[in-house]
């Protein structure tokens, strides 16, 4: 077999291939083999007729026809590997010689993925949560706790948001009583937006032995309903002094307030970062995407939706979901549905050419060893042998995309230590201290960039 390519306009490219007619007989042989198993010839078992018999019964026509039809697709297979030609779409086929007699010639016109450069992703700046805690922070939290160690104290005075006021609640619309929303001696606190929209507002203001009486829309609803409201008490929140004894009294692991304190400081930086983690590839991925001047390839876009939306119902189907049931409970329409993981596959795709772009830009490959580990990763994960997943990804020759993979997540490894960091008001944020010594993000290149290898 001989092959060539010639690069078209776009991100196509021509591939040419010749088979000489000693190679293409095995192809031939190959058909009236199974030919055979379709025709019965009397005094033969089913596929045991030779060939002869059945070239002088049916003609050679039939089984060139069949030979071609079947072996053209793996010659093309062995071409595009030669010439390491990256297909994104069935390719188009035309025949162009031996279909009757002579050596098969064809040609095959092929979407291949294409070669991008991203401009400015070396000076990458992205804007993540600050990290610090400040005494505000650190106020709000201790004041949350020390709420719950607070007593409710009468208040002289009209109510105000943070008080709480014990009312009778009575909602009816065209004359029923609302479920729910017909209580008494409720304690309430303003602020907490229950109720209705304008709840709080209405409460605002009023005092002790008030009635209130108002039509508003309860929340998760569309139609107005008729509100009385009798305030019977209105009471604020008195909360204990923050002194070494009282955390002594009722913390009991620290001696001091500001020991307390300062647990609450390190716990909410904790909490911080670990959220930041979260989302910081994500972050990441999306300003890289901004960085890409190009449209998706369509073809690419619709390979990867079709295989987000396979997976969902994979899932769905698995956890015994009905999606149709799902939809309708979330407010959306299967129009809605495909339309918002179109948009996911675009930045997915996106995604693939810049890390791929990237790699080639700081010479980023996969070595050997590289390889290696990802097989034990992957055989832990399946509870299999690294050798097993290692012959399984050589026999269906897919080493090529594992590599494509690996060299991803370490394009996105590199990107990740060379973004400059920042808060929302600009200020720098330590990267180190962001990404940590032991932050893994393997499953997170897979989400940012779609189904691992192939986007």
């Amino acid at each position: 077999m001989k092959s060539s390519v010639e690069p078209l306009e776009g991100n196509k490219v021509k591939v040419y291939v010749e088979v000489d007619e000693a190679e293409f007989e095995s192809d031939i042989e190959a058909a009236f083999r199974a030919i055979a198993r379709e025709i019965k010839m009397p005094g033969f078992r089913n596929g045991k007729a030779p060939r002869k018999l059945l070239e002088a019964r049916i003609g050679l026509a039939p089984a060139r026809e069949q030979a071609l039809r079947d072996s053209i697709p793996s010659y093309l297979t062995k071409a595009v590997r030669e010439h390491d030609v990256d297909l994104i779409a069935t390719p188009s086929i035309e025949i162009t010689g031996g279909q009757d007699e002579g050596a098969v010639e064809f040609e095959a016109e092929c979407e291949v993925r294409p070669e991008i450069t991203v401009p400015g992703y070396g000076g990458l700046r992205v804007e993540i949560e600050s990290p610090d805690v400040s005494d505000d922070d650190v106020n709000e939290a201790v004041d949350a706790q020390l709420r719950g160690h607070g007593t409710l104290v009468d208040a002289a005075r009209p109510a105000g948001v943070g008080d709480y006021v014990t009312v009778d609640l009575a909602a009816h619309r065209d004359g029923e009583e609302l479920a729910g929303l017909n209580v008494e001696d409720w304690s309430y606190e303003i602020g907490k937006g229950w109720v209705t929209d304008d709840f709080d507002e209405q409460l605002t203001g009023a005092e002790a032995g008030a009635t209130l009486t108002f039509t508003s829309v309860p929340k998760g609803t569309s139609e107005p309903a008729d509100f009385t409201v009798r305030v019977g008490r209105v009471q604020h929140m008195e909360l204990p002094e923050l002194s070494d004894d009282w955390v002594a009294d009722n913390i009991g692991e620290f001696a001091t307030a500001a020991e307390w304190r300062e647990s609450i400081r390190e716990r909410l930086a904790e909490g911080r970062l670990n959220t930041i983690r979260q989302t910081v590839v994500q972050k990441v991925t999306d300003a890289l995407v901004g960085l890409v001047e190009i449209e998706a390839p369509a073809s690419m876009v619709e390979q990867e939706l079709q295989g987000r939306l396979q997976n969902l119902a994979r899932q769905f189907q698995s956890q015994g979901i009905d999606l149709s049931a799902w939809l309708s409970a979330t407010g959306q329409s299967t129009e809605d549905l495909v339309g918002n993981m179109r948009t996911q596959a675009d930045v997915a795709v996106k995604a693939d050419l810049a890390l791929r772009a990237i790699a080639v830009a700081e010479s980023i490959e996969a070595s050997g060893d590289d390889l290696e580990m990802e097989y034990q990763r992957m055989a832990l994960q399946f509870n299999d042998t690294a050798d097993r997943v290692r012959k399984v990804y050589e026999t269906n020759e897919a080493v090529p995309e594992l590599v494509a993979s690996i060299r991803k997540s370490k394009a996105l490894d590199w990107l990740l230590h060379h973004v400059e960091f920042v808060d929302g008001d600009g200020r720098p944020v330590d990267g180190d201290l962001v990404l940590g010594h032991d932050h893994d993000h393997d499953d997170d290149v897979e989400d940012a960039d779609g189904e691992g290898a192939d986007a």
